[in-house]
Order: C-alpha cells, then sequence, then structure tokens
C-alpha cells in the first residue's frame, strides 16, 4: 500500500512538472504567426507602396512633360506669332525694296529668342537684313530656309539646320504676299540653345531630364548634354536611353514606360513633328521606397512588441480566473474538499466556477455525512465485538458447566450412593447455568438488536453513496452544458470571423473602385483601408477567442474525466458498502442461530433442574434414568460447544465489521473538508 502510494506521489509530481501554462502556449502559438503577419502586411505595403509611388511618379513625369510642352508650344507660339506680326505689317505697307531694311531695323532686338533679328530673301538672290544684324547667307535660294520657305504662306517651322556661323537652328519662314515678280521670303532663325534652356526649364520633378526630337529626320534639337544636340536619334545608339527612345519614336508609342535604368514620358508637342521625351532614373523613384520600407520594418518590429504585450496582458487577464479554478480542481484531485472557488466573472468560466463551487459544497456535505456514519458504524462494531466476547466468555463457562455435569452423571453411575449430594450439587450447577443462559439470552437479544440497527445503517450509507454518485452525474451533466455553450461561442466566433472576410473583401474592392476613382476617391480609399484594417483586426481576434475556447473544452474535458473517475471511486465505495452490508446480513443470521439454540439451551436446562428435583425425590429410579441424563448432558455438551463456535463466530464477523467501518474512515480521511 505504501508502495503504490509512492508511485502515486511520484505520477502526480511528474504531471506537474509536465503542465504548461496556457498563456504560455498561446505565446508559442500566437507570438510566430503575428509575426508572420506583420511581416506579410509590411511586404504587400512595401510592394503597394512601391507600385503607387511608381504610379505617382509616373503620373507626375507625365505631368511635368505636358508642362513642358506646353511651354514649348507656347514659346513657339509667341515667337510665331511675333513673326507672323511683321511679315503682315510688311504685307500691309507694301514698301520698296530700299524700305524693307528700315522695316526690319524696326523690329531688330524686340525677340531675345532671335538674336539676329528677321530677313527676307528673294528668287534673284538678294537678300535683306537689319543693319546691326549679323546674319548672311552666300546663296540665297539654295538655302534651306528659302527652300522651305516658298512651300508655305502663313510662317512655319522647319527643320533644324546650321546657319552662317556653324550654329544649329530653326527657321520660320514664309512667302510675303506683295503681289510683284521677284518673289520673296521672310525668316527668322531661333537657335536651338535657346530651345534647350526651354526644355530643361521646364522640368518639375527632381531628378529628371529632357529631350526634343524631331521625328522628320530624327534630329535631337534640345538636350542637357550639349554634346547631343543636332545629332540624330537611332535604335543602334550604345546609349541604352536613346536607343530604347528612337525604337519607341520609330513606332508612334508614346506611352511612359522603363527603358534601362530610366523611366520615360513622351508628348508631342502641338502643331510642329517634334516628340519631347522626359527621364528620370529609376533609383530617384525607388529611394523614398526604400527608406519607407526600413521605416515600416521598424513600426513592424515595434507592432510586434506592443502586440505580444498587449496579448500577454488579456490573456492573462481572460485566464486568471481558469488559473484559480485550475489550482483548485488540482487540489480537489488530491482530495483537499477546504478550497473556496471564488469567480465574478459573468462568462463560461464563471459559469464553470460555481458549479465547481457547488460541487464542492455537494462533496463536502457528502463526505461529512459519510464520516459521521463511518464513527457510528465504527462505535456499534466496538459494541458488537465487547457483546460477543460477553456472550464467548459465557458461552465457556457455560461449557465448562456441562463438562461439570457430565463428571456428575458419570459418578452418579458409578455411586449410587451419592445421588442425593449429586443431585443437590446438580441442582446447584443447573440453577447457575439457568442463570447464566439467561444473561446470555439478554445480551443475545441486544446483539440481535445492535445488528439490525448496524445492518440499516448500512444500508443508509448506500443510499448517501447513490445520492453522491447522482451528484457527481448532475456535475459531468453541467461540465456537459459548459462544452455545450462552448460549442455556440467556437459557432459565433466562426461568424465573426466570415463577416470579417466579407468586409475585408468589400473594402479591397472599395479601395480598387476608389483607386479608378483617381483622385477624388483618395479620401474614400483611406476609409476603405482602414475598414479593411479593422476588418483583419476583428479576424484576428476571432481566432484568437476560438483558440481560446478550444483550451477551455480540453479542460472542461479533463474535468469530465476527473469527475467521471470520482464518479468510478464513488461506485467502489458503494460496492464495498454492499459487501458491510451483505457482512451484517452474515452477522444477524449467525446472531438469530446462536439465540434458538440459546433457546433451546434454555430449555434443556429447565429440563436438567426437573430432572435433578425428580432425581432427589425417587432416587431409587436414578440408575434407570442415569444413561438418559448421561446422553442428555452430552447433548448439553454439545449445545455449548456450538454456542462457543456461534458467539466466536459473531466475535470475527464484528471484528471484520469494524476492519470495513476503518477502511470506510480511511478512505473518507484521504478528503479534506
Amino acid at each position: 500500500m505504501g508502495e503504490q502510494t509512492s508511485k502515486t506521489k511520484a505520477a502526480k509530481a511528474a504531471k506537474k512538472r509536465r503542465v504548461r501554462k496556457i498563456s504560455t502556449k498561446l505565446l508559442w502559438y500566437i507570438v510566430p504567426l503575428v509575426t508572420f503577419t506583420v511581416v506579410v502586411l509590411v511586404a504587400v505595403a512595401g510592394e503597394l507602396s512601391k507600385a503607387r509611388m511608381k504610379e505617382m511618379a509616373n503620373e507626375t513625369l507625365e505631368s511635368s512633360i505636358s508642362n513642358q510642352a506646353d511651354n514649348i508650344e507656347s514659346w513657339l507660339d509667341n515667337n510665331l506669332e511675333f513673326f507672323s506680326t511683321v511679315k503682315l505689317v510688311i504685307e500691309t505697307e507694301h514698301p520698296a525694296d530700299f524700305e524693307l531694311v528700315k522695316i526690319l531695323d524696326a523690329f531688330y532686338g524686340y525677340n531675345k529668342s532671335n538674336p539676329d533679328g528677321m530677313y527676307i530673301g528673294t528668287s534673284s538672290g538678294k537678300l535683306y537684313t537689319a543693319r546691326e544684324s549679323a546674319f548672311t547667307e552666300q546663296n540665297v535660294t539654295e538655302s534651306i530656309w528659302f527652300k522651305q520657305g516658298i512651300t508655305r504662306v502663313g510662317m512655319a517651322y522647319g527643320s533644324a539646320h546650321q546657319n552662317y556661323n556653324g550654329d544649329m537652328v530653326i527657321s520660320a519662314t514664309g512667302i510675303l504676299d506683295m503681289d510683284r515678280v521677284d518673289l520673296k521670303v521672310i525668316g527668322a532663325d531661333v537657335p536651338l540653345d535657346s530651345i534647350t534652356v526651354i526644355v530643361n526649364s521646364g522640368v518639375k520633378m527632381k531628378g529628371a531630364s529632357s529631350f526634343l526630337v524631331d521625328t522628320t529626320d530624327g534630329t535631337i534639337l534640345a538636350h542637357r548634354d550639349a554634346s547631343l544636340v543636332s545629332t540624330t536619334l537611332s535604335d543602334t545608339s550604345s546609349d541604352a536611353l536613346l536607343k530604347g527612345a528612337a525604337k519607341k519614336i520609330a513606332a508612334a508609342d508614346y506611352d511612359t514606360c522603363e527603358i534601362g535604368s530610366y523611366v520615360a514620358a513622351f508628348k508631342q508637342v502641338e502643331g510642329t513633328d517634334w516628340i519631347l521625351v522626359s527621364y528620370i532614373p529609376k533609383s530617384e523613384i525607388l529611394g523614398p521606397i526604400y527608406q519607407m520600407s526600413w521605416y515600416l520594418v521598424i513600426i513592424g518590429v515595434i507592432a510586434v512588441f506592443l502586440i505580444i504585450v498587449a496579448i500577454l496582458l488579456v490573456v492573462r487577464k481572460v485566464i486568471a480566473p481558469l488559473t484559480v479554478i485550475t489550482s483548485n480542481i488540482t487540489a480537489m484531485t488530491e482530495g483537499d474538499f477546504t478550497i473556496n472557488v471564488d469567480v465574478n466573472s459573468n462568462d463560461e468560466i464563471g459559469v464553470m466556477g460555481r458549479q465547481v463551487t457547488e460541487f464542492v459544497d455537494s462533496m463536502r456535505n457528502m463526505l461529512a455525512s459519510i464520516s459521521n456514519e463511518s464513527e457510528k458504524l465504527r462505535n456499534e462494531s466496538d459494541s458488537s465485538d465487547k457483546v460477543s466476547k460477553t456472550m464467548f466468555s459465557a458461552s465457556q463457562s457455560q461449557a465448562a458447566a456441562m463438562e461439570q455435569l457430565n463428571e456428575t452423571v458419570d459418578q452418579l453411575a458409578q455411586a449410587v450412593n451419592d445421588i442425593a449430594q449429586n443431585a443437590t450439587t446438580l441442582a446447584t450447577v443447573v440453577s447457575d447455568t439457568r442463570d447464566n443462559s439467561d444473561k446470555a439470552s439478554i445480551s443475545m437479544k441486544e446483539t440481535v438488536e445492535m445488528s439490525q440497527k448496524g445492518r440499516s445503517d448500512m444500508e443508509k450509507l448506500s443510499e448517501a453513496m447513490t445520492g453522491i454518485e447522482g451528484a457527481n452525474n448532475e456535475l459531468v451533466e453541467s461540465i456537459n452544458q459548459v462544452g455545450a455553450a462552448s460549442e455556440e461561442i467556437t459557432n459565433i466566433v466562426g461568424m465573426i470571423s466570415a463577416i470579417a472576410e466579407e468586409t475585408n473583401l468589400l473594402s479591397l474592392n472599395a479601395s480598387i473602385e476608389a483607386a479608378r476613382a483617381g483622385e477624388s476617391g483618395r479620401g474614400f480609399a483611406v476609409v476603405a483601408t482602414q475598414i479593411g484594417k479593422l476588418a483583419q483586426t476583428s479576424a484576428e481576434s476571432a481566432q484568437n477567442i476560438s483558440k481560446l475556447i478550444e483550451e477551455v473544452r480540453g479542460l472542461i474535458e479533463k474535468a469530465v474525466g476527473q469527475a467521471n473517475a470520482s464518479a468510478e471511486s464513488i461506485r467502489e465505495n458503494s460496492e464495498l458498502i454492499d459487501v458491510a452490508v451483505g457482512t451484517f446480513d452474515k452477522i444477524y443470521t449467525n446472531i438469530q442461530q446462536s439465540n434458538e439454540l440459546m433457546e433451546a439451551m434454555i430449555e434443556n436446562v429447565s429440563k436438567v433442574d426437573e430432572v435433578a428435583t425428580t432425581v432427589a425425590a425417587i432416587s431409587e429410579e436414578q440408575a434407570a434414568s442415569a444413561d438418559e441424563i448421561l446422553t442428555t448432558s452430552e447433548n448439553m455438551v454439545q449445545m455449548a460447544n456450538d454456542i462457543t463456535k456461534s458467539s466466536q463466530d459473531v466475535a470475527d464477523n464484528s471484528e471484520e465489521l469494524a476492519g470495513t467501518s476503518q477502511t470506510l474512515t480511511s478512505y473518507v480521511q484521504r478528503f479534506k473538508i
């Protein structure tokens, strides 16, 4: 028994060592999940930010190039308007040839984009310029500007070419309508350097640059790198940007795209064959993205830390009552019912705590009742033991008396002369025997009453154990109801998760629609994003609650197992009580048999008393009845021996009943109430 107890204690100690806290297990499960979720969110946010930054960069680049193209177009239109005004003045006044110089002098220096002033060439090869102008032309009719001018009436820009000084210019030319035989062409040169200034000054985006291409012959009209101005754009260029731009322009594909390590945008200048190309290195765009990614990583680490702290605080707050209940249940399994479960929460844990409290109260009352009944049983068994010892002593005395009577009968048979004396002695012995028999009969009746009362008490104890088993079954039913309630909560949490997922999908769709709406949907996109985050948080909280309920369900199953074990122990005690009841029945039967034998003995003693009296009166018949007396005496000895044996059985049964009472008391004493 001691070895088994030590093994049980060792098993309980090992079980305690293997127990892990729910908060620790939750952290082991939740921390990797939260970390993974934050990492995914940071990665997704980084990719979305990268895509959005690229989109914003493209939009900014396209806006910048549109602004540049508008500036170039406005600049060209202003110059062309000025040139057209001079042409109109000449055509209106119809001056003589010698007066043309005066008109050109009058407009010289008014347009900074035209440093050499305007000039007029005739089909006869004459050239008219302002007197301060340095412009000259060796062969007027073969010049590019003259050939371009004779093809149009209104002022218009032509292709780039070198002027008299070797500088690259574009000429705005047109035919003068003067109704004369000598055809005249008026023109004005605009240096490409001026166009380069206009092109580069319109760049709004930091780190961006632009260049201007004439699509008629692929000439680069303006570029930040002066060495590339007036060169031809070619798809065989060693420069990846120029090569890619040449292919895009040749294919008339003017959509914004990535070319090598640059993002390039294309825009045609209205009224010309010029294409403005604006480009920016991708590193300029991705630099803020990388910086933002680092910020997101730092924020993610801080968020993981804060979430872990928050989860730890929430978990400890939620499972604190469960820890108390677990400690109380552990104490109950060790037999300590002096505990007091104090749970004030109104959730499932509170219900479970209250049910445990009711169970503890019920078990405390039941164990107290069993202890009292066991004490009564022990006292009654002690009384039965004393009675049986008294009866055993009386039966031994009776047996001795019967033996003495037997010797007297033998002496009577051997010496008839001593009949009177022996008869007197026999009468005395029989009288004493009768008194002892009366006492034994009274003790036997008391023993019968006590055994009957003990049997009734044992039956009451059996009924009490049946009540204990019913209370334990009600506890199992209550715990099962708690499990059913946790199932309903699990279903509700599943519904919350589904709603969170639907809300997240709606938020994503709203974000997409807001992105499509552009600038006007930006505010709605922020709201949709916040809704999506809230839905995600709700889904995570629902998953945390579902896991916590699973843990509670496991504890409920454990409590059910312990309650079943308690029920099994109660059934074993009930079986022991049934055995005790059977023992009492056996004792009761033996005592009844002993009582019957005692009554027969009393009758026989009465007969012996009559015989002794008769012997004193009729001594002459003693010889004839000596054999009969001897037989009767032997029967009485046998009866006395039977009484002795029965009293010994009663004593043994009393000792067995005392042992059963002691065993039941030891079982009850294992519990603390």
